[in-house]
């Protein structure tokens, strides 16, 4: 079978690694051009493979790609990586966090599937998230901007079933299957499910159709200071911060849903960490 072309530079992001022989690595890659991607780098974990200090977490890289034997080929072949530009990340609090991020987007995302705004808005989140003060609201408003890029969050505008607009005065819930519908819970508050306002509700899909549009092919992700491109990140946040504590527990019940009966490590060690 002949080879396919080698493919030119594509903006990444590392989102897991692990040892695929004393000298190589297989990598999880998220790119802006061709979705999830997994890829070996072989040599990258010898002393002086220019490789090695690039395949990091958190950072853009620039990275090219080797022919390949057929174009259903699972694992790429990695040629070249160089670190991109934009701001570091500066870790901390958010370290832990942020390969929470990157579990869910690689549990989340099927393989060879473009998603060129989502990838912006990692970016756009990583940047949100060094910021102590922001980082829950990053993290809903990525939770929200996947779901729906993938195609597992309902109109937040609309009841589901009835089609009825939601109204800003109103109570909601947001069922995995249901979708969106009225509050029902009689019982004692915080019992039931959780509940959320209809005007946050108005904003968030206000907020999340800003991305509409944002797929078209940009000559870089990022703008001549090195800063990623607007996305709809910091709108979401802002509509997310009314109702952060409901907004929680919904995005984890829309996920752990997605994700079947498999939970994310990351989750589960944070929550042991929160531990006494």
């Amino acid at each position: 079978m002949s080879r396919a072309a080698s493919r030119s530079g594509s903006a990444a992001f590392v989102l897991h690694s692990h040892d695929w022989s004393e000298s190589s690595l297989i990598l999880e890659l998220f790119t802006r051009d061709h979705g999830r991607v997994v890829a070996v780098a072989k040599g990258a974990k010898r002393p002086y493979s220019q490789l090695r200090p690039v395949l990091m977490p958190f950072q853009r890289l620039l990275v090219t790609f080797g022919a390949r034997r057929s174009e259903d080929a699972e694992v790429w072949l990695l040629r070249q990586a160089e670190w991109a530009g934009g701001p570091a990340w500066p870790g901390g609090s958010a370290l832990l966090p942020g390969f929470y991020l990157n579990e869910l987007t690689m549990r989340l995302m099927v393989r060879h599937d473009p998603h060129p705004a989502l990838f912006d808005a990692y970016g756009q989140t990583l940047q949100a998230m060094a910021e102590p003060t922001l980082l829950q609201a990053a993290l809903r408003a990525f939770e929200l901007h996947l779901l729906r890029q993938l195609g597992h969050l309902p109109d937040l505008a609309s009841e589901t079933v009835g089609g009825q607009r939601v109204q800003a005065g109103g109570l909601y819930e947001i069922h995995p299957e249901l979708g969106v519908q009225s509050a029902r819970w009689v019982g004692e508050p915080g019992a039931g499910p959780a509940m959320i306002p209809g005007h946050a509700l108005l904003g968030m899909e206000a907020a999340l159709n800003a991305a509409v549009g944002q797929d078209a092919p940009l000559t870089s992700p990022w703008d001549e200071s090195g800063g990623a491109r607007p996305s709809v990140i910091p709108t979401l946040m802002a509509a997310c911060m009314p109702a952060l504590g409901e907004l929680k527990a919904i995005t984890r019940s829309l996920i752990h849903y997605h994700l079947g009966s498999q939970p994310l490590r990351t989750r589960a060690l944070m929550l042991e960490l929160q531990q006494p």
